[in-house]
């Protein structure tokens, strides 16, 4: 709640958005804590268009001593700082924050105009900004037709059925309190031109749907007989020819913007994470095999179960660790994620040490080791520095990528990780088609690749997922 002083007229740190229909809206920032999110319990509420890429309970500002900070909640699409995705991390006048990635952008200024609102238990107020289009000299009703026109283009080109109709309402109980008739025509053409947006969208979506269960039924009865197949190569080629086909129909489905708002967000959880972590590593497909899947779901609840003290350690006591590793990876140019690897190949547990001699955070042999230049003496050992460890791992990982190839290839190269090049190689020989050797999902589904390489790849996955999402899993 502002102080006296605050509500007296005395500067005041707030965030100011920057663009949209809510562009110059203040937040006034509470002391010690101002939360932001979508959920209404926030200190700052961002919903709406707005919203749709903000997390319920998304990022916090803390007063430091005499410095604020930025701290990430686990949001799902991230927050970022002048264009960096962050954790946590000062900011200072003219700092810019972005909730997700095309999200809204709030600018922090030190020492913005103290504007209190109606409730005293928020201090979240829309006033003229000197800096918006109008200069701040719009009349009140002219800025409200203005945002509900601007929101309402925003929902007709997203398509958000269920969005539209909140906008309507909004929109139509402002602009009857507060406008004059003149206006009440306007406002009545806009709640015609929304109902129609909302009748197209919710077409729109069904006939999606309708698409989508029918790829999703022809591609099931593929993977069936593939997976009965018996390893014929004849029939093998000729069912994933067809697979394919579905999936890049999948594919193109998933382009429509109506998609991601009214089908997407329906799917299941762990199938959207698996997605979003092939989409990242420029390995996406329109649906993973089912015992891709199923794998998966058996290495969380492994994580869940008998592993769970030493993925309790590596995500907490042993985090600052895990986010240092993060670091090296984003600084090589590699997904971060990959850092997460470290969990399968040794728990963050620098003296494991294994049958055929590997050692460290990362697993590696004496040869391969002082191949990625690291020292390996009897006196002295690399491969138990966290950091050139890790760093030789993100070199090692390059060379993989580059020897077997972008795409999908990406999975082979983690495969290759644990198995060795040669070995992976080996195996897909009995692949004739050279496209095909180079293909994860084909080599997954027609049994090509070694068991433990087939472990090991959702192994990873598993471990990202969690990574990514602690709570979730109870960590």
């Amino acid at each position: 709640m502002p102080d006296a002083k605050a509500a007296g007229g005395e500067r005041v740190p707030c965030l100011i958005h920057q663009e949209g229909p809510l562009a110059g809206t203040r937040y006034e920032l509470a002391i010690p804590i101002t939360r932001i999110g979508r959920a209404a319990e926030n200190d700052v509420v961002i919903a709406g268009v707005d919203g749709l890429v903000v997390s319920g309970r998304h990022a916090e500002i803390r007063k430091e001593g005499g410095q604020w900070r930025i701290y990430d909640l686990e949001s799902t699409n991230g927050t970022f700082v002048n264009g960096e995705r962050i954790t946590e991390a000062a900011i200072e006048e003219p700092s810019t924050i972005q909730l997700g990635k095309g999200g809204p952008e709030l600018r922090f200024t030190a020492s913005g105009p103290a504007v209190t609102a109606g409730d005293p238990g928020r201090t979240i107020v829309a006033i003229p900004d000197p800096g918006a289009p109008d200069g701040g000299l719009a009349t009140a009703h002219e800025r409200l037709l203005r945002q509900a026109v601007a929101r309402a283009r925003h929902a007709r080109e997203a398509g958000i059925l269920n969005q539209t109709g909140l906008i309507m309402r909004e929109a139509l109980a402002l602009a009857l309190d507060r406008s004059s008739r003149k206006f009440k025509w306007t406002i009545a053409g806009l709640v015609a031109l929304l109902v129609v947006v909302s009748s197209y969208a919710g077409f729109r979506i069904y006939r999606l749907q309708q698409s989508k269960a029918s790829i999703d039924s022809r591609i099931a009865a593929l993977e069936q007989k593939l997976a009965a197949s018996a390893q014929n190569p004849e029939q093998e080629a000729q069912l994933a020819s067809e697979l394919d086909q579905y999936q890049k129909e999948g594919l193109a489905l998933r382009q429509d913007v109506f998609y991601r708002f009214g089908v997407r967000e329906r799917e299941d959880f762990l199938a959207r994470e698996i997605q979003t972590l092939l989409a990242e590593f420029g390995a996406e497909v329109y649906i993973v095999p089912p015992e891709f899947r199923d794998a998966v779901q058996s290495y969380l609840k492994q994580y869940q179960g008998p592993d769970r003290p030493n993925m309790a350690r590596a995500l907490g006591e042993a985090r600052p660790e895990i986010e240092r590793i993060r670091g090296v990876f984003s600084e090589s140019h590699l997904p971060p994620d990959f850092a997460y690897m470290v969990l399968v190949e040794s728990a963050l547990e620098p003296g494991q040490k294994s049958s055929a001699g590997c050692t460290g955070l990362w697993q590696f042999a004496p040869a391969t080791a002082r191949a990625l230049g690291l020292r390996v003496f009897d006196h002295v050992d690399e491969r138990l520095n966290a950091v050139k460890s890790t760093v030789a791992a993100c070199k090692y990982i390059r060379n993989l990528i580059l020897d077997f190839g972008a795409g999908s290839s990406v999975m082979l190269a983690l495969a290759a990780y644990n198995l060795g090049p040669s070995k992976v190689k080996q195996a897909i020989q009995r692949v004739t088609d050279p496209i095909k050797q180079r293909n994860f999902w084909y080599l997954y589904r027609v049994g090509a690749l070694p068991a433990e390489t087939r472990e090991y790849v959702p192994k990873v996955i598993a471990a990202m997922i969690i990574g990514r999402h602690p709570p979730r899993y109870g960590f």
